[in-house]
């Protein structure tokens, strides 16, 4: 399983937005997992529903006459939205509370009604250990607005029902212990809610394990409604019946008395009122202060003028480019006796000299004109001043006329301040006087009139069915809910993966071309026949050329030729960001693919730490580099040649306590550019770039780097690092996925390599 990966492709080359093959790739990857938790979501749900205990609900409907609950002749200019949701709001209230509920038990003395003290709706009550089904009940009824669903706020103040009546204690608010239990019996098993697309009508049910109950009850809670209303209506009609008429005898004295203190305020200060309201030093102040607005406006416009003239003065300018005096007075006039007798002036002047008596005589008249000129725009200026002067002593005229009329009307003003204070309060006096009167009579006539504003139209029946639990309702949530945790486990565990397993991934994050993809070999691949013993996996290029693997590595050796095809490389470093991650195995793969095409070929073991070259032909006690580099042998003494793989091998030799300096020496340089004129290619393998720094000193050396990543398994953190270190030398050719799973990579769609190349149709190009 090989393809040569084709370069970063440009950011806006890059496929944006949702890629279905992708999306199938994943379920592909993770149906297993998905299902797995969609199944124990499922299983719980189904144990907790065989668990639970079926309850049949009763419902009864009841109508409720808006214009009744109007004071007569009151409350129309309200809007009707308005007062439709907090009307059904009020009467939800008044059914779930404490106190209604204490008046239904009392009537209907259901303080020892075996349904209620003790029985089934008094044990479904006492069940108060909140289970997942209520929480996700909760969750979903919390998505919906209030405004849409008053229902949704009955149900939510059951608690809190329960809670109150809990709280008074035994005795608590005037309620006997022996009635506590069934109050909160009740409370628990009803729901009061607005019947959908119904206008006026309020649902009340309640639930019960038997059937039979729960109709009775339900009715119960109904008929105590109505006759609340009446005794409510009939109680509030009277008190306040009652209250208003004591306040209207306060209010008749308070208005007497303001009105009585207004007519003695104008007879004791001789003050008569006029049509306007207002009196003859008001009216005159109000003029002065119009007209001095005015003269500050037109002193302001003369003002602007005369620094103008100013202006054009001070610069030496010619007081006719104002625009208030270039067409004012003669001067267009002048103008044009000026332009015409410079005309004829000019004409003389083609015919004769200036000693000439026409010519004389024309320039004589022009001067005249000029004159005449400047004497009238001096006179326009003048004008402009005069203007600004009268201007400025009219408005200081208005402004003492408008201080001594302001002194006159202090003494109006404290007057006129007093008696609208008392027109105000004799004022408000009356007018809450005339509304108290009003509203004594409405009441009066609501404490006689008693209308049917609340009626039963649809009375509780004993249900055949159960109402709860709902089964197919409540398996489709847990198999939803089951479903949306599996797929957020799989996309969770997708993001969590740390290795690449993918050429997209590596292209996108390292900005590296994927030179190949080798897949992990099965001990049963690496036998030659059945009797004969597995082979070295970095024999294979040998013994099986034709197969997938001798093919993925063939296909690095071309991909890292294509780097540079004009210069082919002839040191080549393999190196990976971690150990086990397979670089050996490759560098010993790649030195027998290239034997294969009858190159002469040289394996380096540069790794000094953990040679692992070395130890793969057993050479850990023969001389090697490390002796070489030292000036203990001759090249001669250092080289093995490998018979399976037709290359040679330079072994690590003995151990040494500075592998970096000796790597980085000038003699290492020398060697390898020896060893570049005897070989055709010359594979160094090093350490991982990871825990040490040898990689890098070698890359000097190298004309081409090979990073190996294992697939699925090297953290991309740590290949990112490691690819940085050795990209500053530019030689990296690209990466080699090793190791990898065929079975998986086939679920990473179209960026798996495996998708295109392990079926059996491609398989059949190999010969393994």
């Amino acid at each position: 399983m090989t393809e040569r990966a084709i370069p970063p492709a440009a950011p806006e080359a890059v496929e944006q937005g949702f890629d279905l093959r992708e999306a199938l790739g994943f379920v592909w990857r993770q149906w297993k997992f998905v299902f797995a938790i969609t199944a124990l979501f499922c299983a719980v749900g189904f144990v907790m529903l065989l668990q639970q205990t079926p309850l049949y609900t009763a419902s009864s409907q009841i109508l409720l006459d808006p214009q009744q609950q109007r004071p007569p002749g009151g409350g129309a200019e309200l809007p009707q939205i308005t007062l439709d949701l907090s009307m059904m709001q009020s009467q939800i209230a008044i059914i779930r509370s404490t106190d209604f509920l204490r008046r239904i038990v009392e009537r209907k003395h259901l303080a020892t009604d075996p349904a209620l003290a003790g029985g089934p709706v008094s044990a479904m009550a006492a069940q108060t250990t909140p289970t997942i089904w209520s929480e996700i009940r909760s969750f979903f009824s919390s998505l919906i607005p209030s405004e849409v669903s008053v229902a949704a706020t009955s149900t939510a103040s059951e608690s809190g029902s329960v809670a109150g009546t809990a709280s008074s204690g035994p005795g608590g608010d005037g309620i006997p212990t022996a009635e506590l239990p069934a109050i909160r019996a009740l409370s628990s098993s009803l729901k009061v809610s607005r019947a959908e697309d119904a206008g006026y009508v309020l649902t009340i049910s309640v639930t019960s394990p038997d059937p039979a109950s729960a109709a009775r009850l339900t009715n119960d809670v109904a008929d105590a409604y109505l006759v609340d209303k009446l005794d409510a209506r009939f109680d509030a009609a009277k008190r306040a019946s009652s209250w208003l008429g004591d306040r209207l005898v306060s209010l008749q004295d308070q208005l007497h008395d303001s009105e009585e203190a207004v007519e003695d305020f104008r007879a004791k200060n001789g003050l008569v009122q006029s049509a306007s309201g207002v009196t003859l030093t008001q009216q005159q102040l109000a003029d002065l202060n119009a007209g001095l607005v005015s003269a500050k406006a037109d002193l302001a416009q003369k003002k602007a003028q005369v620094d103008l003239l100013n202006s054009i003065a001070a610069k030496g300018g010619s007081l006719q480019d104002m625009p208030s005096i270039t067409n004012a007075g003669a001067l267009p006039t002048l103008r044009a006796q000026a332009s015409a007798l410079s005309v004829q002036e000019a004409k003389l002047l083609t015919r004769y000299d200036r000693s000439y008596p026409l010519v004389v005589n024309v320039e004589a008249q022009l001067r005249d004109v000029q004159r005449s000129i400047a004497a009238e725009t001096e006179r326009l200026a003048a004008g402009i001043r005069n203007d600004y002067s009268l201007a400025q002593a009219r408005e200081a005229s208005l402004q003492a006329s408008l201080r001594q009329a302001t002194g006159q009307t202090n003494l109006d003003d404290a007057t006129a301040i007093r008696l609208h204070e008392l027109e105000r309060t004799a004022e408000v006096n009356k007018t809450l006087f005339e509304d108290f009167l009003k509203q004594a009579k409405i009441t009066q006539a609501d404490a006689t009139f008693e209308p049917q504003d609340a009626r039963v139209i649809t009375p509780a029946l004993v249900p055949g069915t159960p109402s709860s639990p709902q089964k197919q309702r409540f398996m489709a949530v847990t198999l939803f809910i089951g479903l949306l945790s599996g797929v957020g486990g799989a996309f969770a565990k997708e993001k969590l993966r740390s290795g690449f397993t993918t050429p997209k991934e590596v292209e996108e994050q390292l900005g590296l071309p994927v030179l190949a993809s080798v897949t992990h070999m099965a001990a049963r691949d690496l036998k030659g026949d059945v009797a004969s013993a597995a082979l070295p996996i970095y024999d294979v290029p040998m013994t099986k050329p034709l197969g997938r693997y001798s093919e993925a590595i063939r296909s690095l050796r071309s991909g890292v030729h294509m780097t540079d095809v004009d210069h082919p490389p002839k040191v080549i470093q393999v190196t990976s960001a971690a150990p086990s991650e397979g670089k050996t195995t490759i560098a010993l793969s790649l030195a027998a693919s290239a034997a294969v095409a009858k190159l002469r070929v040289l394996v380096i073991d540069a790794d000094l730490r953990h040679p692992s070259v070395t130890r793969a032909f057993g050479l850990q006690k023969a001389p090697g580099l490390v002796d070489l580099l030292l000036g203990e042998v001759s090249l001669e003494d250092v080289l093995n040649y490998h018979e399976g793989g037709k290359y040679w091998v330079l072994s690590a030799g003995n151990k040494t306590a500075n592998p970096t300096d000796l790597l980085g020496s000038e003699r290492m340089k020398a060697m390898v550019a020896g060893f570049k004129q005897s070989y055709d290619l010359v594979i160094i393998d090093t350490p991982p770039s990871g825990p040490v720094i040898d990689p890098v000193v070698v890359a000097q050396l190298a004309d081409k780097i090979v990073f190996v990543v294992r697939w699925g398994k090297t953290a991309r953190e740590l290949v990112k690092q490691s690819v940085e270190q050795l990209s500053g030398h530019r030689k990296l050719a690209g990466v080699a996925f090793n190791m990898v799973n065929e079975k998986e990579a086939q679920k990473y769609g179209k960026y798996g390599y495996s998708y295109y190349y392990g079926t059996r149709y491609y398989k059949n190009y190999y010969a393994e």
